[in-house]
């Protein structure tokens, strides 16, 4: 079958790339451990590229082009998706708030493949609020950091070759920047995979997702230089409300589950002949009216031309990943009994889908953040 009229991405991975990226998304979910072919697949697919400014090598993508990567993506394999949007957010810190000598020294490898990132931010006792952080940074005498601490659902664990890490750093000397999505003498740090301090750890088996190695990351007198902070002291509540403003949603992965969904119900419609059927192309049109929904609000995120892009972007996170669960739900009722067998993509799908609305911040949390507009 064609693909669907409007499907909404032209693809940045080639046809081959795409098709080993489907499978591996399918023996993911059944080994639940991440696919090293497919990793290496994606490093060498130039996407990493997406969010590095042209000077270092990039293509100078903003969030609308971000959004439009990971949404193809996550059509064909939502974990990798996720690990790529953790990689693009920790390009656009260092791109953003990164030292020159920073930019210069890991810009070129982030654009090239050679090094993937990671953000490791969540902790067990604070889950996805920020502000609750207690990983801690203590400067020694000389000059270099002791980080210690625990972080929890860190997509990218024990295949990132870099990790932004979020620790409170309490020195008296820095300018705090209070914020809802963070607190004061919050800041960040970037430790390489290699530091003996970082312990990633793949953790529990998750229900979804299940090939984005989200794990545990230890921290252990983790030593790291003064020159591997990213931003001043004590103002990280900063930098993240800015990760807001990007345009950047991570409903681009909701969007691109939902629309393979609709694709998978399209397909069992003409396969089975229920398209002579005038309530099978209503339900479908619903589906594709509630699709053109979620791209709608993932391209207004993007183009970032609301009065407030950073709550535009909030909403964009808890419309898409509502709906797009939504959508997985009604076309695992269209496929009927095939939809409860465990091995069916609609099943793989609700399970992923599931998961986004857990990320951070997850959809109670923009609820929050949201409504504290009113207050201010």
């Amino acid at each position: 079958m064609a693909a669907p009229t409007g499907t909404y991405v032209s693809s940045a991975l080639t046809a081959e790339t795409r098709a080993q990226l489907r499978e591996s998304a399918a023996q993911c979910a059944r080994s639940a451990t991440t696919d090293p072919a497919a990793l290496t697949a994606l490093r060498r697919s130039g996407v990493l590229a997406t969010a590095v400014p042209h000077r270092y090598g990039g293509q100078g993508g903003d969030g609308a082009e971000v959004n439009r990567v990971v949404a193809d993506l996550a059509s064909v394999n939502p974990s990798l998706a996720i690990i790529a949007f953790q990689h693009f957010a920790v390009t656009a810190r260092i791109a953003e708030w990164g030292a020159p000598e920073q930019q210069e020294r890991l810009l070129p490898g982030l654009a090239d493949g050679s090094l993937l990132a990671a953000s490791a931010w969540s902790e067990p006792n604070a889950g996805a609020a920020k502000q609750n952080v207690s990983s801690a940074g203590v400067l020694r005498e000389d000059g270099t950091w002791v980080l210690n601490g625990a972080k929890s659902f860190a997509t990218g664990a024990g295949v990132a070759d870099l990790y932004l890490v979020l620790v409170r750093t309490r020195t008296g000397s820095e300018e705090s920047v209070r914020g809802h999505y963070g607190a004061p003498d919050q800041s960040f740090f970037l430790v390489e995979a290699g530091n003996p301090g970082l312990r990633p750890d793949t953790g529990p088996v998750l229900a979804g997702m299940r090939g984005s190695a989200t794990g545990l990351i230890e921290l252990v007198e983790c030593a790291v230089p003064d020159r591997d902070r990213v931003g001043p002291l004590g103002h990280a509540a900063e930098i993240i409300a800015g990760v807001r403003r990007t345009g950047a949603t991570l409903g681009a992965v909701a969007l691109g589950i939902a629309q393979e969904a609709v694709q998978v119900a399209e397909e069992h419609a003409e396969r089975r002949g229920l398209l002579e059927l005038d309530t099978v192309r209503h339900r479908l049109v619903e589906l594709w009216v509630q699709l053109e929904a979620v791209r709608a609000v993932v391209a207004l995120a993007g183009a970032r031309t609301s009065s407030d892009p950073g709550s535009t972007t909030l909403r964009s996170k808890l419309f898409a990943t509502e709906s797009a669960e939504r959508i997985c739900s009604e076309v695992a009722r269209m496929v009927s009994s095939a939809g409860y067998v465990a091995d069916h993509p609609v099943v793989r799908m609700l399970a992923d889908v599931r998961g986004v609305a857990m990320m951070g911040p997850t959809s109670d949390l923009c609820r929050t953040l949201l409504a504290a507009e009113w207050q201010r």
